[in-house]
């Protein structure tokens, strides 16, 4: 049975999820998923390991198709549409594990996810230049404000790949913030970073949040998801059981006895 604080009434939701599953030969990894992102918001996903979160996560990003259901992004539906297509929408995703590119400089890794840059084509390659030498000066001034904003000017010449764990954290969250995401979905942001940089991370999540940006978040750590997230759904065994704030969801003796123990 799913439990849900009916006492919140969430804001106009830009991202939503409706009966959404996803199976692999037979294994039902999602369950009849039902969630609603309310827009300027974090809100948490939680539940134990293999609850399906990430598999869900990577559902409503495109680099997994849903086996059935809907997906509503800003009123349009993109159950269908492939994940470029959702990232140029403003649906922008990071994964559970880094993916820098190791051999790319700091700066270089912010660059690749940088959009409207003309000399990307093989056009505009032969076209020279000048035809986008513009386009990459907006770009590389746009990198170096969010080199600058996470801390990490210093770092831009450095390759990605001698990064600590926490500063490929960061990187990750700037090369999607390149994209200029109006949802971002971040998987478990905080894993395998130094408390140090968790603080820093948590205080850009809440700056952004200030700034309007929608965040929807897969985190384990429950007193940061606490601190952090407006809203909570949990998920066990593929299924959402219940939705709500931390407080209302730990007097809820299913959702305690299944993940909030302690």
């Amino acid at each position: 049975m799913r439990i849900q604080n009916v006492s919140s009434s969430p804001d106009r939701a830009l991202l939503a999820a409706s009966d959404v599953y996803r199976h692999f030969d037979g294994v039902l990894a999602v369950d009849g998923v039902s969630i609603e992102v309310p827009k300027g918001k974090i809100t948490g996903l939680i539940g134990p390991n293999g609850a399906g979160k990430s598999t869900f996560l990577a559902v409503l990003a495109g680099t997994l198709p849903a086996s059935g259901g809907r997906i509503i992004f800003d009123g349009q539906d993109v159950t269908r549409t492939p994940a470029y297509a959702r990232a140029r929408r403003g649906l922008v995703r990071t994964f559970q594990l880094p993916s820098e590119f190791a051999r790319l400089t700091v700066l270089e890794n912010l660059l690749v996810a940088g959009p409207h840059n003309r000399g990307d084509s093989l056009w505009g390659a032969l076209l020279g230049k000048s035809y986008w030498i513009g386009d990459e000066r907006r770009l590389v001034d746009q990198a170096r404000g969010l080199l600058k904003r996470f801390g990490m000017t210093a770092k831009e010449s450095d390759y990605a790949g001698t990064m600590s764990g926490g500063q490929k954290r960061l990187i990750e969250i700037m090369r999607a913030l390149m994209l200029e995401p109006r949802v971002l979905l971040l998987d478990e942001p905080m894993s395998g970073v130094h408390p140090s940089i968790v603080v820093e991370i948590q205080h850009y999540l809440q700056e952004l949040r200030t700034e309007g940006l929608t965040i929807l978040m897969v985190e384990h750590e429950l007193h940061l998801v606490e601190e952090l997230c407006d809203s909570v759904t949990v998920m066990a065994q593929g299924k959402v059981i219940g939705t709500g704030t931390m407080a209302y969801l730990r007097q809820q003796k299913e959702i305690v006895d299944a993940y909030l123990v302690g």
